[in-house]
């Protein structure tokens, strides 16, 4: 790289970093301020807010970076142009196409970025995500199980303890089950734990007795028993073992599959064919989301381009770099509507590309057109 090149670069990725950290706090405070409000009304701690606000933000990321490259070349350039250094750098003869050199390379560093990100940090962050919501499921339990009030956490359902131990003991038990039409069930106990099983959490009674009265008969029987398991997950809606989905995946396992190998287990596909058009839509969400980064930046670049000075700014040039951004995200969420659709679509989501760099050649030749002057017209004799 030349020295014009190394200094318009560092220009664009100062500005860069700036943008992205005002456009990732700005969004990322949004969605922390949301998911504050619903754990800590479950009771959740502080710790677990910032772990679930971390979790989302490289999602954030992926989302902001080419809308701050974007950002960051439609201000430099109209920096450049407002200290004339632009119109310096077109004097020795710099055409518009050697000057989109630091910004292709500008757009393919903020790329590269988006790419570790949907390939691999992405993945495994909503993942971990999953992970921990289930857990917190899992944990809500506790909030049914509150010593010496009767607790209702589902209709037909009654359950009173007496007393909750330091170790998380439970004595002197009392449930009542009464879901059933036909049945009606109470138990009662000594003691009992909470414990936490891959089906959900089971509570384990010991020495106590089950009564189950049987409507239409009206008839009782008692079974006393020394130790017994009551699957509370069934009706407190606690998490249960899940299968990974496909954009919980990193893309070397989405490969893997897609070679053959796990391919019966993928989510929400009923035969194999299903299965690798779903795989190859992942698979072109991740090669084609990175390319989003350098056409944006080349959009602005390009719209900045056309045009020649004035004093009024560049006004009308940075309207038109927005609206060829706007005209870009449309291709892309009517790709990613068809594609959603019907997942065989998935050649659609290199449409927005396309469209980028057809736009972006059109204006740099249409920059790069020379001008003719009108000679101004004599004075009347």
């Amino acid at each position: 790289m030349t020295q014009l090149d190394r200094y318009v670069l560092s220009k664009l990725m100062a500005l860069f970093g700036f943008f992205a950290l005002v456009l990732v706090s700005v969004y990322w405070v949004n969605r922390a301020v949301i998911m504050f409000d619903s754990l800590i009304s479950d009771g959740q701690t502080a710790t677990v807010v910032l772990e679930f606000t971390a979790l989302t933000l490289p999602y954030v990321i992926r989302i902001v970076l080419p809308v701050a490259a974007f950002a960051a070349t439609i201000y430099a350039f109209n920096r450049l142009d407002q200290d004339s250094e632009l119109v310096v750098m077109r004097a020795t003869g710099t055409s518009n196409w050697r000057l989109a050199r630091p910004v292709l390379v500008f757009g393919l560093i903020a790329s590269v970025m988006m790419a570790l990100l949907v390939n691999f940090l992405v993945p495994a962050a909503k993942a971990r995500l999953a992970e921990r919501q289930q857990e917190v499921a899992q944990n809500l339990t506790a909030k049914f199980l509150t010593e010496g009030t009767f607790q209702h956490p589902a209709p037909g359902i009654s359950i009173y303890i007496r007393r909750i131990s330091d170790l998380g003991e439970l004595q002197d038990i009392f449930v009542s089950d009464s879901r059933s039409a036909q049945t009606s069930t109470i138990y009662t106990a000594d003691k009992g734990v909470i414990v936490k099983t891959e089906t959900g959490p089971k509570l384990i009674m010991f020495s106590g007795m089950a009564q189950t009265l049987r409507k239409p008969s009206d008839r009782l029987s008692v079974t006393r028993f020394s130790n017994f398991t009551y699957d509370i997950g069934s009706f407190l809606k606690a998490g249960k073992a899940r299968a990974p989905k496909i954009d919980e995946m990193t893309t070397p396992r989405l490969a893997a599959m897609m070679a053959g190998t796990g391919l019966d287990a993928t989510p929400g596909a009923e035969n194999a064919k299903a299965a690798r058009d779903a795989l190859r839509l992942e698979l072109a969400r991740r090669i084609t989301q990175p390319l989003l980064a350098p056409i944006a930046a080349l959009i602005g670049f390009s719209a900045l381009m056309m045009g020649t000075f004035s004093r009024f700014g560049m006004w009308r040039q940075m309207s038109l770099a927005i609206g060829g951004l706007i005209v870009v995200q449309v291709l892309q969420n009517a790709a990613e509507t068809s594609s959603g659709r019907d997942p065989s679509l998935w050649p659609s989501l290199i449409a927005p590309t396309l469209g980028g760099i057809v736009m972006v050649l059109f204006m740099l030749w249409w920059s790069g057109r020379p001008r003719r002057i009108r000679p101004k017209r004599e004075a009347a004799a």
